[in-house]
Protein backbone atom coordinates (compact mmCIF):
# COMPACT_ATOMS: atom_id res chain seq x y z
CA UNK A 1 0.00 0.00 0.00
CA UNK A 2 1.31 3.42 -0.90
CA UNK A 3 2.25 5.84 1.81
CA UNK A 4 -0.01 8.82 2.42
CA UNK A 5 1.21 12.10 1.03
CA UNK A 6 3.77 13.99 3.17
CA UNK A 7 1.50 17.00 3.61
CA UNK A 8 -1.33 14.84 4.98
CA UNK A 9 1.02 13.08 7.47
CA UNK A 10 2.37 16.38 8.84
CA UNK A 11 -1.17 17.67 9.32
CA UNK A 12 -2.12 14.60 11.35
CA UNK A 13 0.91 14.96 13.64
CA UNK A 14 0.15 18.60 14.25
CA UNK A 15 -3.43 17.77 15.25
CA UNK A 16 -2.22 15.24 17.82
CA UNK A 17 0.18 17.74 19.39
CA UNK A 18 -2.58 20.37 19.58
CA UNK A 19 -4.95 17.95 21.29
CA UNK A 20 -2.39 17.02 23.92
CA UNK A 21 -1.69 20.67 24.67
CA UNK A 22 -5.37 21.45 25.17
CA UNK A 23 -5.69 18.49 27.53
CA UNK A 24 -2.75 19.61 29.70
CA UNK A 25 -4.15 23.12 29.95
CA UNK A 26 -7.50 21.86 31.11
CA UNK A 27 -5.87 19.73 33.78
CA UNK A 28 -3.86 22.66 35.08
CA UNK A 29 -6.93 24.84 35.45
CA UNK A 30 -8.65 22.03 37.26
CA UNK A 31 -5.81 21.41 39.73
CA UNK A 32 -4.90 25.09 40.42
CA UNK A 33 -7.64 25.72 43.01
CA UNK A 34 -6.61 22.61 44.92
CA UNK A 35 -2.93 23.73 44.93
CA UNK A 36 -3.91 27.16 46.19
CA UNK A 37 -5.97 25.61 48.96
CA UNK A 38 -3.16 23.24 49.96
CA UNK A 39 -0.60 26.07 50.06
CA UNK A 40 -2.81 28.12 52.38
CA UNK A 41 -3.15 25.14 54.68
CA UNK A 42 0.67 24.65 54.80
CA UNK A 43 1.27 28.34 55.63
CA UNK A 44 -1.32 28.29 58.40
CA UNK A 45 0.26 25.16 59.85
CA UNK A 46 3.76 26.69 59.83
CA UNK A 47 2.54 29.86 61.53
CA UNK A 48 0.82 27.81 64.17
CA UNK A 49 3.97 25.77 64.80
CA UNK A 50 6.09 28.92 65.03
CA UNK A 51 3.76 30.46 67.60
CA UNK A 52 3.93 27.29 69.67
CA UNK A 53 7.77 27.20 69.67
CA UNK A 54 8.52 24.86 66.79
CA UNK A 55 8.35 21.15 66.30
CA UNK A 56 9.31 19.91 69.78
CA UNK A 57 11.92 22.72 70.29
CA UNK A 58 11.52 25.21 73.13
CA UNK A 59 11.84 28.93 72.56
CA UNK A 60 15.10 29.02 74.53
CA UNK A 61 16.72 26.52 72.19
CA UNK A 62 15.75 28.30 68.96
CA UNK A 63 18.48 30.05 67.00
CA UNK A 64 18.66 33.73 67.76
CA UNK A 65 18.23 36.20 64.95
CA UNK A 66 21.46 37.20 63.26
CA UNK A 67 21.32 40.63 64.88
CA UNK A 68 21.11 39.13 68.39
CA UNK A 69 23.96 36.67 67.73
CA UNK A 70 26.25 39.45 66.57
CA UNK A 71 25.39 41.48 69.63
CA UNK A 72 26.15 38.55 71.91
CA UNK A 73 29.51 38.09 70.17
CA UNK A 74 30.38 41.72 70.70
CA UNK A 75 29.29 41.55 74.34
CA UNK A 76 31.41 38.45 74.95
CA UNK A 77 34.44 40.04 73.30
CA UNK A 78 34.04 43.21 75.33
CA UNK A 79 33.83 41.17 78.52
CA UNK A 80 36.92 39.12 77.57
CA UNK A 81 38.91 42.27 76.81
CA UNK A 82 38.22 43.57 80.31
CA UNK A 83 39.99 40.56 81.83
CA UNK A 84 39.52 40.71 85.60
CA UNK A 85 37.42 43.86 85.41
CA UNK A 86 37.95 47.60 85.35
CA UNK A 87 38.81 47.80 89.05
CA UNK A 88 41.77 45.43 88.65
CA UNK A 89 42.84 47.19 85.46
CA UNK A 90 42.94 50.48 87.34
CA UNK A 91 45.04 48.81 90.06
CA UNK A 92 47.47 47.58 87.38
CA UNK A 93 47.78 51.08 85.96
CA UNK A 94 48.26 52.53 89.45
CA UNK A 95 51.41 50.37 89.77
CA UNK A 96 52.80 51.89 86.57
CA UNK A 97 52.14 48.67 84.66
CA UNK A 98 50.27 48.08 81.43
CA UNK A 99 47.61 45.42 81.10
CA UNK A 100 48.33 42.18 79.26
CA UNK A 101 46.34 43.31 76.22
CA UNK A 102 47.97 46.76 76.13
CA UNK A 103 51.39 45.09 76.16
CA UNK A 104 50.52 42.93 73.16
CA UNK A 105 49.18 45.91 71.23
CA UNK A 106 52.34 47.90 71.99
CA UNK A 107 54.66 45.04 71.05
CA UNK A 108 53.07 44.19 67.71
CA UNK A 109 52.40 46.19 64.59
CA UNK A 110 49.12 48.09 64.51
CA UNK A 111 46.09 45.89 63.79
CA UNK A 112 48.26 42.81 63.24
CA UNK A 113 47.27 40.76 66.29
CA UNK A 114 45.17 37.65 65.68
CA UNK A 115 43.97 36.22 68.97
CA UNK A 116 43.35 32.56 69.77
CA UNK A 117 41.08 31.06 72.43
CA UNK A 118 39.59 34.34 73.63
CA UNK A 119 36.62 32.54 75.16
CA UNK A 120 38.43 29.60 76.72
CA UNK A 121 37.74 29.10 80.44
CA UNK A 122 39.13 26.92 83.19
CA UNK A 123 37.56 23.60 84.18
CA UNK A 124 38.21 23.70 87.91
CA UNK A 125 35.24 23.22 90.25
CA UNK A 126 37.05 23.04 93.62
CA UNK A 127 37.14 25.84 96.18
CA UNK A 128 34.25 27.66 94.52
CA UNK A 129 36.16 28.16 91.27
CA UNK A 130 33.14 27.18 89.20
CA UNK A 131 31.47 30.43 90.27
CA UNK A 132 34.03 32.50 88.35
CA UNK A 133 35.07 31.57 84.85
CA UNK A 134 36.50 34.65 83.14
CA UNK A 135 36.95 34.33 79.40
CA UNK A 136 40.55 33.75 78.34
CA UNK A 137 41.54 32.29 81.72
CA UNK A 138 44.30 34.78 82.48
CA UNK A 139 46.47 34.64 79.37
CA UNK A 140 46.20 36.26 75.94
CA UNK A 141 47.62 34.25 73.05
CA UNK A 142 47.92 34.68 69.32
CA UNK A 143 50.17 35.88 66.54
CA UNK A 144 51.02 39.15 64.88
CA UNK A 145 53.88 40.93 63.18
CA UNK A 146 56.86 43.04 64.24
CA UNK A 147 57.90 45.27 61.35
CA UNK A 148 56.00 42.95 59.06
CA UNK A 149 57.59 39.69 60.28
CA UNK A 150 55.50 37.00 62.00
CA UNK A 151 55.85 36.29 65.73
CA UNK A 152 53.75 34.33 68.20
CA UNK A 153 53.04 35.85 71.57
CA UNK A 154 51.42 35.09 74.90
CA UNK A 155 50.80 37.64 77.61
CA UNK A 156 49.80 36.66 81.13
CA UNK A 157 46.99 38.76 82.62
CA UNK A 158 47.61 39.61 86.25
CA UNK A 159 44.04 40.93 86.62
CA UNK A 160 42.64 37.39 86.26
CA UNK A 161 43.50 35.21 89.27
CA UNK A 162 46.82 37.02 89.56
CA UNK A 163 47.89 35.64 86.17
CA UNK A 164 48.25 32.20 87.75
CA UNK A 165 48.78 29.28 85.42
CA UNK A 166 46.00 26.72 85.13
CA UNK A 167 45.66 23.61 83.03
CA UNK A 168 43.69 25.44 80.32
CA UNK A 169 45.96 28.46 80.61
CA UNK A 170 48.93 26.22 79.80
CA UNK A 171 47.03 24.62 76.93
CA UNK A 172 46.71 28.04 75.31
CA UNK A 173 50.44 28.72 75.66
CA UNK A 174 51.39 25.26 74.36
CA UNK A 175 49.10 25.75 71.39
CA UNK A 176 50.89 28.86 70.12
CA UNK A 177 54.31 27.34 70.84
CA UNK A 178 53.40 24.33 68.72
CA UNK A 179 52.21 26.63 65.96
CA UNK A 180 55.42 28.65 66.17
CA UNK A 181 57.46 25.48 65.69
CA UNK A 182 55.34 24.37 62.74
CA UNK A 183 55.40 27.76 61.03
CA UNK A 184 58.96 28.76 61.92
CA UNK A 185 58.38 31.97 63.85
CA UNK A 186 59.75 33.34 67.15
CA UNK A 187 57.87 33.03 70.44
CA UNK A 188 57.64 36.01 72.78
CA UNK A 189 56.30 35.36 76.27
CA UNK A 190 55.22 38.25 78.50
CA UNK A 191 55.27 36.98 82.07
CA UNK A 192 53.24 38.57 84.88
CA UNK A 193 52.06 35.74 87.06
CA UNK A 194 51.76 34.68 90.66
CA UNK A 195 52.74 31.14 89.71
CA UNK A 196 50.77 27.91 89.59
CA UNK A 197 47.05 28.10 90.35
CA UNK A 198 46.87 26.43 93.75
CA UNK A 199 43.18 25.52 93.42
CA UNK A 200 43.98 23.17 90.55
CA UNK A 201 46.78 21.35 92.33
CA UNK A 202 48.82 18.96 90.22
CA UNK A 203 46.89 19.87 87.06
CA UNK A 204 48.56 23.28 87.05
CA UNK A 205 51.95 21.66 87.63
CA UNK A 206 51.38 19.43 84.62
CA UNK A 207 50.62 22.58 82.66
CA UNK A 208 54.01 24.03 83.58
CA UNK A 209 55.79 20.82 82.61
CA UNK A 210 54.04 20.83 79.21
CA UNK A 211 55.29 24.37 78.61
CA UNK A 212 58.82 23.40 79.73
CA UNK A 213 58.89 20.52 77.26
CA UNK A 214 58.04 22.86 74.40
CA UNK A 215 60.75 25.28 75.52
CA UNK A 216 63.21 22.42 75.21
CA UNK A 217 61.99 21.33 71.79
CA UNK A 218 61.93 24.88 70.44
CA UNK A 219 65.46 25.67 71.66
CA UNK A 220 67.71 26.30 68.66
CA UNK A 221 64.74 25.97 66.29
CA UNK A 222 62.96 29.31 66.75
CA UNK A 223 64.11 32.29 68.85
CA UNK A 224 62.45 32.44 72.25
CA UNK A 225 62.23 35.73 74.13
CA UNK A 226 60.88 36.15 77.67
CA UNK A 227 59.76 39.50 79.02
CA UNK A 228 59.33 39.62 82.80
CA UNK A 229 56.87 42.42 83.58
CA UNK A 230 55.71 41.44 87.04
CA UNK A 231 56.21 38.61 89.51
CA UNK A 232 57.70 35.34 88.29
CA UNK A 233 58.28 32.86 91.08
CA UNK A 234 58.61 29.16 91.80
CA UNK A 235 58.34 26.83 88.85
CA UNK A 236 57.37 29.74 86.63
CA UNK A 237 60.99 30.91 86.38
CA UNK A 238 62.21 27.81 84.58
CA UNK A 239 60.38 28.48 81.35
CA UNK A 240 62.04 31.90 80.87
CA UNK A 241 65.37 30.41 81.98
CA UNK A 242 65.29 28.06 78.98
CA UNK A 243 64.56 30.81 76.48
CA UNK A 244 67.22 32.69 74.52
CA UNK A 245 66.77 36.17 75.97
CA UNK A 246 65.19 37.55 79.13
CA UNK A 247 64.25 41.20 79.59
CA UNK A 248 63.03 42.68 82.86
CA UNK A 249 61.44 45.92 84.04
CA UNK A 250 63.19 47.81 86.81
CA UNK A 251 61.35 48.07 90.15
CA UNK A 252 58.26 46.18 88.96
CA UNK A 253 59.46 42.70 88.00
CA UNK A 254 61.29 39.97 89.85
CA UNK A 255 62.28 36.32 89.47
CA UNK A 256 63.14 33.81 92.18
CA UNK A 257 62.58 30.15 93.00
CA UNK A 258 61.65 30.88 96.61
CA UNK A 259 60.35 34.21 97.85
CA UNK A 260 61.63 36.38 100.72
CA UNK A 261 59.27 34.80 103.27
CA UNK A 262 60.47 31.28 102.54
CA UNK A 263 64.09 32.43 102.59
CA UNK A 264 63.59 33.97 106.04
CA UNK A 265 61.92 30.82 107.33
CA UNK A 266 64.58 28.44 106.03
CA UNK A 267 67.82 30.41 106.27
CA UNK A 268 66.79 33.26 108.58
CA UNK A 269 67.96 35.77 105.95
CA UNK A 270 66.00 39.01 105.71
CA UNK A 271 65.86 40.17 102.11
CA UNK A 272 63.45 42.16 99.95
CA UNK A 273 61.91 40.87 96.73
CA UNK A 274 63.95 43.41 94.75
CA UNK A 275 67.22 42.38 96.41
CA UNK A 276 66.43 38.70 96.01
CA UNK A 277 65.27 38.65 92.42
CA UNK A 278 64.86 42.14 91.01
CA UNK A 279 66.07 43.42 87.66
CA UNK A 280 69.31 44.84 89.06
CA UNK A 281 70.17 41.55 90.75
CA UNK A 282 69.62 39.46 87.62
CA UNK A 283 71.34 41.79 85.15
CA UNK A 284 74.45 42.48 87.25
CA UNK A 285 75.01 39.51 89.55
CA UNK A 286 73.25 36.35 88.46
CA UNK A 287 73.27 36.95 84.66
CA UNK A 288 69.77 35.43 84.49
CA UNK A 289 68.44 38.49 82.62
CA UNK A 290 69.95 40.01 79.48
CA UNK A 291 68.63 43.53 79.94
CA UNK A 292 66.57 45.74 82.26
CA UNK A 293 64.65 48.86 81.34
CA UNK A 294 62.78 51.62 83.15
CA UNK A 295 59.17 50.81 82.21
CA UNK A 296 56.90 48.56 80.19
CA UNK A 297 56.94 50.74 77.07
CA UNK A 298 60.73 50.97 76.85
CA UNK A 299 61.09 47.24 77.45
CA UNK A 300 58.69 46.27 74.66
CA UNK A 301 60.33 48.76 72.29
CA UNK A 302 63.70 47.09 72.96
CA UNK A 303 62.16 43.68 72.27
CA UNK A 304 61.00 44.94 68.87
CA UNK A 305 64.52 46.18 68.17
CA UNK A 306 66.04 42.82 69.13
CA UNK A 307 63.65 40.87 66.89
CA UNK A 308 64.82 42.96 63.93
CA UNK A 309 68.31 41.45 64.27
CA UNK A 310 67.16 37.83 64.43
CA UNK A 311 66.06 35.29 61.83
CA UNK A 312 62.58 33.83 62.17
CA UNK A 313 63.95 30.31 62.60
CA UNK A 314 67.08 28.19 62.22
CA UNK A 315 66.46 27.55 58.51
CA UNK A 316 66.33 31.19 57.49
CA UNK A 317 68.87 33.97 57.42
CA UNK A 318 68.52 37.10 59.47
CA UNK A 319 66.85 39.93 57.56
CA UNK A 320 69.04 42.23 55.46
CA UNK A 321 68.30 45.87 56.21
CA UNK A 322 69.08 48.90 54.04
CA UNK A 323 72.34 50.60 55.01
CA UNK A 324 73.92 53.92 54.13
CA UNK A 325 77.43 53.33 55.45
CA UNK A 326 80.17 52.69 52.92
CA UNK A 327 81.56 49.15 53.47
CA UNK A 328 84.97 50.41 52.33
CA UNK A 329 84.94 53.34 54.76
CA UNK A 330 88.36 54.26 56.17
CA UNK A 331 88.47 55.51 59.76
CA UNK A 332 91.79 57.16 60.54
CA UNK A 333 90.95 57.50 64.24
CA UNK A 334 91.47 53.74 64.67
CA UNK A 335 95.16 54.19 63.94
CA UNK A 336 95.63 56.07 67.21
CA UNK A 337 93.13 54.32 69.48
CA UNK A 338 95.73 51.92 70.97
CA UNK A 339 97.74 53.74 73.70
CA UNK A 340 101.53 53.81 73.51
CA UNK A 341 101.71 52.17 76.92
CA UNK A 342 100.65 48.53 76.62
CA UNK A 343 99.15 48.64 80.11
CA UNK A 344 96.90 51.65 79.42
CA UNK A 345 93.26 50.71 78.76
CA UNK A 346 91.03 51.96 75.95
CA UNK A 347 87.33 51.51 75.20
CA UNK A 348 86.74 48.57 72.85
CA UNK A 349 83.19 49.82 72.22
CA UNK A 350 84.70 52.67 70.20
CA UNK A 351 86.24 50.10 67.88
CA UNK A 352 82.89 48.33 67.53
CA UNK A 353 81.01 51.56 66.76
CA UNK A 354 83.56 52.50 64.07
CA UNK A 355 83.48 49.14 62.35
CA UNK A 356 79.75 48.28 62.18
CA UNK A 357 77.04 49.90 60.04
CA UNK A 358 76.07 53.42 61.21
CA UNK A 359 77.56 52.74 64.63
CA UNK A 360 74.45 50.75 65.55
CA UNK A 361 75.26 48.16 68.21
CA UNK A 362 72.68 46.28 70.29
CA UNK A 363 74.46 45.07 73.43
CA UNK A 364 73.37 41.95 75.31
CA UNK A 365 74.02 41.62 79.08
CA UNK A 366 75.65 45.03 79.21
CA UNK A 367 75.67 45.14 83.03
CA UNK A 368 77.11 41.67 83.65
CA UNK A 369 80.76 40.61 83.19
CA UNK A 370 81.72 43.94 81.67
CA UNK A 371 85.19 42.63 80.83
CA UNK A 372 83.64 41.10 77.73
CA UNK A 373 81.17 42.68 75.31
CA UNK A 374 78.47 40.76 73.45
CA UNK A 375 75.76 42.02 71.14
CA UNK A 376 74.36 42.34 67.64
CA UNK A 377 75.32 44.71 64.84
CA UNK A 378 75.17 44.81 61.04
CA UNK A 379 77.85 44.70 58.37
CA UNK A 380 76.52 45.64 54.92
CA UNK A 381 73.00 45.36 56.31
CA UNK A 382 73.47 41.78 57.52
CA UNK A 383 73.33 40.77 61.18
CA UNK A 384 76.55 39.72 62.89
CA UNK A 385 77.18 38.75 66.49
CA UNK A 386 80.00 40.69 68.15
CA UNK A 387 82.21 39.31 70.95
CA UNK A 388 84.95 41.61 72.23
CA UNK A 389 87.27 41.85 75.21
CA UNK A 390 86.95 45.12 77.14
CA UNK A 391 90.36 46.43 78.37
CA UNK A 392 88.57 49.00 80.54
CA UNK A 393 87.44 46.24 82.96
CA UNK A 394 89.89 43.75 84.51
CA UNK A 395 92.26 44.60 81.65
CA UNK A 396 90.05 42.43 79.43
CA UNK A 397 90.91 39.20 81.26
CA UNK A 398 88.63 36.22 80.84
CA UNK A 399 87.04 34.92 84.04
CA UNK A 400 84.14 32.67 85.03
CA UNK A 401 81.37 35.15 84.31
CA UNK A 402 82.75 36.47 81.03
CA UNK A 403 83.37 32.95 79.73
CA UNK A 404 79.79 31.87 80.43
CA UNK A 405 78.37 35.06 78.99
CA UNK A 406 80.31 34.84 75.74
CA UNK A 407 79.86 31.07 75.35
CA UNK A 408 76.07 31.27 75.52
CA UNK A 409 76.04 34.14 73.06
CA UNK A 410 78.28 32.35 70.54
CA UNK A 411 76.13 29.21 70.77
CA UNK A 412 73.00 31.24 70.06
CA UNK A 413 74.62 32.82 67.01
CA UNK A 414 75.72 29.41 65.76
CA UNK A 415 72.25 27.91 66.27
CA UNK A 416 70.64 30.61 64.11
CA UNK A 417 73.33 31.04 61.44
CA UNK A 418 74.50 34.46 62.59
CA UNK A 419 78.16 35.16 61.70
CA UNK A 420 80.47 36.08 64.58
CA UNK A 421 82.96 38.95 64.70
CA UNK A 422 85.52 38.64 67.52
CA UNK A 423 87.70 41.56 68.65
CA UNK A 424 90.56 40.37 70.83
CA UNK A 425 92.59 42.15 73.49
CA UNK A 426 93.07 39.57 76.24
CA UNK A 427 96.09 39.19 78.55
CA UNK A 428 94.88 35.79 79.75
CA UNK A 429 92.55 34.24 82.30
CA UNK A 430 92.05 36.02 85.61
CA UNK A 431 94.18 34.37 88.32
CA UNK A 432 93.16 33.78 91.94
CA UNK A 433 91.72 31.27 94.35
CA UNK A 434 88.16 32.49 93.86
CA UNK A 435 88.39 31.74 90.16
CA UNK A 436 89.94 28.32 90.63
CA UNK A 437 87.52 27.34 93.38
CA UNK A 438 84.65 28.58 91.25
CA UNK A 439 85.63 26.30 88.39
CA UNK A 440 87.21 28.71 85.90
CA UNK A 441 88.68 25.70 84.11
CA UNK A 442 85.27 24.31 83.23
CA UNK A 443 83.68 27.68 82.57
CA UNK A 444 86.55 28.77 80.34
CA UNK A 445 86.16 25.50 78.47
CA UNK A 446 82.56 26.50 77.66
CA UNK A 447 83.80 29.40 75.54
CA UNK A 448 86.46 27.23 73.94
CA UNK A 449 83.82 24.61 73.18
CA UNK A 450 81.38 27.17 71.75
CA UNK A 451 83.88 28.62 69.29
CA UNK A 452 85.22 25.21 68.29
CA UNK A 453 81.72 23.86 67.68
CA UNK A 454 80.46 26.86 65.70
CA UNK A 455 80.13 26.37 61.94
CA UNK A 456 79.04 29.91 61.09
CA UNK A 457 81.42 32.42 59.46
CA UNK A 458 83.97 33.60 62.04
CA UNK A 459 86.14 36.68 61.57
CA UNK A 460 88.67 37.63 64.27
CA UNK A 461 90.68 40.83 64.71
CA UNK A 462 93.44 40.96 67.35
CA UNK A 463 93.92 44.59 68.32
CA UNK A 464 96.55 44.27 71.03
CA UNK A 465 97.21 41.42 73.48
CA UNK A 466 96.45 37.77 72.85
CA UNK A 467 98.30 35.77 75.46
CA UNK A 468 98.32 32.15 76.47
CA UNK A 469 95.29 29.92 76.46
CA UNK A 470 93.06 32.99 76.11
CA UNK A 471 94.53 33.51 72.61
CA UNK A 472 93.36 30.01 71.68
CA UNK A 473 89.94 30.44 73.22
CA UNK A 474 89.06 33.73 71.48
CA UNK A 475 88.19 32.31 68.05
CA UNK A 476 91.74 31.54 66.98
CA UNK A 477 92.66 30.00 63.64
CA UNK A 478 93.06 26.70 65.45
CA UNK A 479 89.33 26.69 66.33
CA UNK A 480 88.35 26.88 62.66
CA UNK A 481 88.43 30.65 62.45
CA UNK A 482 87.85 31.67 58.83
CA UNK A 483 89.62 35.03 58.72
CA UNK A 484 92.06 35.95 61.45
CA UNK A 485 93.46 39.47 61.21
CA UNK A 486 95.83 41.36 63.49
CA UNK A 487 96.70 45.02 63.86
CA UNK A 488 100.41 45.92 63.85
CA UNK A 489 100.04 46.62 67.59
CA UNK A 490 99.06 42.98 68.29
CA UNK A 491 101.13 40.96 70.73
CA UNK A 492 100.67 37.21 70.33
CA UNK A 493 102.65 35.11 72.76
CA UNK A 494 102.41 32.52 75.51
CA UNK A 495 102.54 35.30 78.11
CA UNK A 496 103.67 38.85 78.69
CA UNK A 497 107.33 39.76 78.30
CA UNK A 498 107.96 40.42 81.99
CA UNK A 499 106.50 37.12 83.18
CA UNK A 500 108.16 35.16 80.42
CA UNK A 501 111.56 36.73 81.15
CA UNK A 502 111.35 35.97 84.85
CA UNK A 503 110.75 32.30 84.03
CA UNK A 504 113.23 31.88 81.20
CA UNK A 505 116.00 33.88 82.88
CA UNK A 506 115.30 33.00 86.48
CA UNK A 507 119.02 32.91 87.35
CA UNK A 508 119.31 36.62 86.42
CA UNK A 509 116.46 37.85 88.66
CA UNK A 510 118.95 39.57 90.94
CA UNK A 511 120.38 41.67 88.11
CA UNK A 512 117.92 44.42 87.09
CA UNK A 513 119.91 45.43 83.99
CA UNK A 514 120.03 41.90 82.61
CA UNK A 515 116.32 41.36 83.29
CA UNK A 516 115.53 44.62 81.49
CA UNK A 517 117.66 43.57 78.55
CA UNK A 518 116.03 40.12 78.41
CA UNK A 519 112.56 41.72 78.58
CA UNK A 520 113.33 44.08 75.72
CA UNK A 521 114.67 41.19 73.66
CA UNK A 522 111.56 39.14 74.32
CA UNK A 523 109.32 42.04 73.30
CA UNK A 524 111.25 42.53 70.08
CA UNK A 525 111.02 38.88 69.21
CA UNK A 526 107.49 37.96 70.35
CA UNK A 527 105.44 41.09 71.16
CA UNK A 528 104.26 41.44 67.59
CA UNK A 529 101.91 39.66 65.16
CA UNK A 530 104.56 38.56 62.68
CA UNK A 531 105.68 35.32 64.31
CA UNK A 532 102.09 34.05 64.22
CA UNK A 533 101.69 35.40 60.68
CA UNK A 534 104.79 33.50 59.56
CA UNK A 535 103.13 30.31 60.81
CA UNK A 536 99.87 31.09 59.02
CA UNK A 537 97.98 31.54 62.27
CA UNK A 538 97.23 35.13 61.21
CA UNK A 539 95.91 35.56 57.68
CA UNK A 540 96.93 39.18 57.34
CA UNK A 541 98.33 42.06 59.39
CA UNK A 542 96.02 44.97 58.56
CA UNK A 543 95.99 48.69 59.18
CA UNK A 544 93.48 49.64 61.90
CA UNK A 545 91.93 52.31 59.66
CA UNK A 546 90.89 49.65 57.12
CA UNK A 547 89.31 47.28 59.63
CA UNK A 548 85.73 47.87 58.49
CA UNK A 549 86.66 47.31 54.84
CA UNK A 550 88.56 44.08 55.54
CA UNK A 551 85.89 42.71 57.87
CA UNK A 552 83.09 43.53 55.41
CA UNK A 553 84.94 41.84 52.54
CA UNK A 554 85.66 38.80 54.72
CA UNK A 555 82.02 38.29 55.66
CA UNK A 556 80.94 38.87 52.06
CA UNK A 557 83.24 36.07 50.93
CA UNK A 558 81.80 33.72 53.56
CA UNK A 559 78.10 34.07 52.76
CA UNK A 560 77.97 30.69 51.08
CA UNK A 561 80.09 28.89 53.66
CA UNK A 562 79.15 25.24 54.24
CA UNK A 563 80.59 23.35 57.19
CA UNK A 564 79.08 20.43 59.08
CA UNK A 565 80.10 18.81 62.33
CA UNK A 566 80.23 15.01 62.68
CA UNK A 567 76.85 13.40 63.33
CA UNK A 568 75.95 13.12 66.97
CA UNK A 569 72.81 12.96 69.04
CA UNK A 570 74.01 16.02 70.93
CA UNK A 571 77.24 17.26 72.40
CA UNK A 572 78.31 17.16 76.03
CA UNK A 573 79.44 20.72 76.65
CA UNK A 574 81.02 21.16 80.09
CA UNK A 575 78.26 22.52 82.32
Amino acid sequence: MASPPLTWRASAQGFVVFALAVRSLVCCFAILPLCRLHSLQICQTLLSVQEKGGYGVGKSQRSLPVKDINQELQDRRSEARLGGGQRRIDAQHAKGKLTARERVELLLDDDSFEEFDMFKTHRCTDFGMDASKPAGDGVITGWGTINGRMVYVFSQDFTVFGGSLSETNAEKICKIMDMAMQNGAPVIGINDSGGARIQEGVASLSGYANVFQRNVMASGVVPQISVIMGPCAGGAVYSPAMTDFIFMVKDSSYMFVTGPDVVKTVTNEVVTAEELGGATTHTKKSSVADGAFDNDMETLTEVRRLVDFLPLNNREKAPVRPFFDDPARIDLSLDTIIPDNANTPYDMKEVIFKVVDEGDFYEIQAEHAKNIITGFARIEGQTVGVVANQPMVLAGCLDIDSSKKAARFVRFCDAFEIPVLTLVDVPGFLPGTSQEYGGVIKHGAKLLFAYGEATVPKVTVITRKAYGGAYDVMSSKHLRGDFNYAWPTAEIAVMGAKGATEIIHRRDLGDAEKIAAHTADYEDRFANPFVAAERGFIDEVIQPQSTRKRVARAFASLRNKKLENPWKKHDNIPL
